[in-house]
C-alpha cells in the first residue's frame, strides 16, 4: 500500500476564531482520533494535493511534533464556493486491526467486444475493500479479455486473497457497451 507523509503542528487553540486564522495563514484545521487518542494538528493546505487530487488511495504517515501515527483521511470538508478546504479528519489504523478503504479500478488486457466496435464503460472506478493493511493492493486489476459487446463484470466476478469486497456484489464494475458504429455494422451485415 501506497505511503505519504504529512507533516503537522499541534493546535492548542480550538474554536472558529482560532480556525479561521489558521486558514488565513494557510493551513487546514485537522484531527487524528483511534487508540484512546484524540490529538488537534494543522497542516499546510498545499501539502494535500498529493492526497486528495489523485485517483491513487495513500495512507498518511502524521509527523506531529516528533509524535508519528499511521492513519487514513476519513474525511475531509470543502468550502462550498471556492473550495478550498475547511477541515480534514484522519483515522489512525493498526497493522493488526482490518481497515477499510476505497481502492481504485483498473483494467487489463483487450477487450474482444471492443475489436468488434463496442465500448468499455468503467462504471465504478474506486472499490470499498476491508481487510489487513499487508493485504491491501495499490489497486484492484480487472481483467477484460473475455469481455464481448454487452457483456459486463460484476463485484461478484473478482476477488482477492485476504481482502473483503464491501460493495454490493450485483454492482456492475465494467462493461463493454454497444455503440452506434456496431449497430450499424451489424445491419449491414445483415442486410447483405
Amino acid at each position: 500500500m501506497k505511503t505519504i507523509v504529512l507533516k503537522g503542528e499541534v493546535r492548542n487553540d480550538l474554536g472558529k476564531k482560532s480556525s479561521k486564522s489558521l486558514r488565513n495563514e494557510g493551513k487546514v484545521p485537522c484531527v487524528v482520533y483511534g487508540n484512546n487518542i484524540c490529538k488537534n494538528f494543522s497542516i499546510y493546505e498545499f501539502d494535500f494535493k498529493n492526497l486528495i487530487y489523485t485517483p491513487n488511495t495513500y495512507l498518511v504517515y502524521l509527523n506531529i511534533e516528533n509524535e508519528k501515527y499511521l492513519a487514513k483521511l476519513q474525511d475531509i470538508q470543502f468550502h462550498p464556493v471556492n473550495e478550498t478546504i475547511l477541515h480534514a479528519d484522519f483515522m489512525m489504523v493498526s497493522h493488526d486491526k482490518p481497515v477499510t478503504l476505497s481502492i481504485p479500478v483498473s483494467l487489463t488486457g483487450n477487450a474482444p467486444g471492443v475489436r468488434a466496435g463496442g465500448k468499455i464503460n468503467l462504471k465504478i472506478k474506486k472499490l470499498l475493500v476491508k481487510g489487513l493493511i499487508k493485504n491491501m493492493p495499490d489497486s484492484i486489476s480487472v481483467n477484460i479479455d473475455t469481455l464481448e459487446i454487452g457483456q459486463n463484470i460484476r463485484v461478484s466476478d473478482i476477488s482477492i486473497d485476504g481482502i473483503e469486497l464491501m460493495d454490493a456484489k450485483a454492482n456492475t464494475v465494467v462493461t463493454c457497451a454497444v455503440t452506434r458504429a456496431s449497430m450499424s455494422n451489424e445491419a449491414a451485415a445483415e442486410s447483405k
